[in-house]
């Protein structure tokens, strides 16, 4: 049968604080680093939802422009 060995089957039953404690100094803070940034990321993208309100603004241009040329106009519209 599969046997794992002890230091790793340690480190899965330790608790995260318990193994970053372990870490020397500077790495304890590049794993607060991580971790401030993996929350930072993860806040982020849960905040943003997709709008939709826009749906057939554009529906009067549908004769003036192809879909590319649209596209286009749109972007200057925006000032991009």
């Amino acid at each position: 049968m599969f046997q794992m060995r002890k230091d790793i089957v340690s480190t899965i039953t330790k608790p995260l604080q318990e193994l970053v404690e372990e870490l020397p100094p500077g790495v304890r803070a590049e794993v607060r680093d991580f971790v401030e940034f993996l929350l930072a990321k993860r806040g982020h993208r849960s905040r943003r939802t997709l709008r939709q309100d826009w749906a057939g603004a554009l529906r009067k241009y549908r004769e003036q422009y192809t879909s590319l040329e649209l596209q286009r106009q749109a972007l200057t519209w925006r000032g991009d």
